[in-house]
């Protein structure tokens, strides 16, 4: 007779065949940063018209200040000239869903398809990856919509705990006064781009100015955080495992399960994006000394780096046989033609032009004005740029 091998024995079996997967951690709810110094964040949520982005970033541009842009997919369909204007101007872009919606109330396919949508629409208009983070809309989460947020990639979900309420269509000093009023180190400063928030440009005009004679210092989420912003992405392919992603990428399985919060390393995602660390070569920042090459860093732009080291787009394109001075890549090393009195520094992910002034001691006009920068053309980290002295 034969004998029929026992049900307890074949499930073992299939569960050493097809081992089982956790979860994700859950997103870490955040509403500021853990500081004592007084730095702050200024955070801008984009919607479906984006009005008050061009004041906003001439304001930002000219007080040589960074912030963090939250941005909906259906707001950047709708006006993506004007995300492009935020990407080049170097300010960090993260999730705010594609439609806005109350997450609360979506099903954990609705939550991903909302991520993943906005993901792909931002991605597709400035040509780059965005930032690990994510804002709820109306700043409604739960257990749950946490959860599914983390399963998805997005470690941090940003809140704040200055609420400006500029989206009431409060007068400029209304939204003055609530900066002012509230403000303290490690604060996240909600406000809008939208018509709605018709105060909010002359606010930050006011506020800026009076916050940095108090001794504040501005940075994006992930500054005040100290979130490693260092290293590029990878969105997970059919096939992949993290493997093979820390031999492709010559890292560490530890690493990639650290730098991207896993606690299962057999539970990766297509579609998910994953943190990378940075790569050899990609520099530190303090030059070589040799005052001939910079390394392209996200949110730069060939007008932006020729601006920054006092010579012309048709230079540096010229320099490094550039046909299209509209497309560089991160990582591209490119020589920065001009004088032995110029350092040299290589962008790394994540960086700007404000954050490469503050490094260098000068300020963002100063480096605009020398290096003659226009609307920036699109470039991307890893790059190796001169700075003039």
């Amino acid at each position: 007779m034969r004998r029929k091998t026992p049900v307890f024995l074949l499930i073992v079996l299939l569960m050493l065949a097809y081992p089982l997967t956790a979860s994700a951690a859950s997103s870490t709810f955040i509403t500021n940063g853990n500081t004592s110094s007084k730095q702050i964040a200024l955070t801008f949520d984009d919607g479906s018209d984006g009005t008050n982005i061009g004041r906003i970033l001439s304001i930002l541009d000219r007080e040589n200040t960074i912030a963090t842009f939250f941005l909906t997919g259906k707001g950047t369909d709708n006006h993506p000239a004007s995300i492009r204007s935020i990407a080049g101007a170097g300010h960090e872009i993260a999730n705010h869903s594609y439609s806005h919606p109350d997450f609360t109330t979506l099903s954990t396919t609705g939550i991903n398809n909302e991520l993943t949508r906005a993901e792909e629409t931002i991605r597709r208009a400035i040509g780059k990856e965005i930032s690990p983070l994510f804002r709820a809309p109306f700043g409604a989460v739960n257990d749950r919509v946490l959860q599914v947020v983390g399963d998805a990639g997005y470690a941090h979900t940003i809140h704040w705990d200055v609420d400006t309420l500029d989206w009431k269509g409060l007068s400029t000093t209304e939204v003055y006064n609530r900066i002012m009023d509230n403000v303290t180190a490690g604060s996240i400063i909600l406000m809008h781009t939208g018509a709605g928030a018709s105060g909010t440009p002359g606010a930050i005009e006011r506020a800026i100015p009076e916050l940095k004679r108090q001794g504040y210092t501005f940075t994006t989420v992930s500054g005040i955080l100290s979130l490693d912003t260092s290293g590029t992405t990878h969105t997970v392919q059919a096939g992949d495992t993290l493997y093979s992603l820390a031999r492709t990428y010559n890292t560490t399985v530890d690493t990639l399960t650290s730098l991207n919060n896993i606690t299962d390393v057999t539970n990766i995602q297509v579609g998910q994006v994953l943190m990378l660390p940075g790569t050899e070569g990609g520099g530190d920042g303090s030059g070589s000394g040799n005052g001939d090459s910079y390394t392209v860093k996200p949110g730069d732009t060939l007008y932006s780096i020729s601006k920054s080291f006092g010579v012309s787009v048709s230079a540096m394109a010229e320099a490094n046989n550039i046909s299209n001075p509209a497309y560089i890549r991160v990582g591209q090393q490119l020589t920065v033609p001009g004088t032995t009195s110029s350092s040299s520094y290589t962008v790394q992910a994540g960086d700007n032009m404000y954050r490469i002034a503050l490094t260098h001691g000068v300020t963002l006009s100063d480096l605009a004005r020398v290096n003659s920068i226009a609307p920036p053309y699109l470039i991307f980290p890893g790059q190796r740029l001169t700075i003039p002295n």
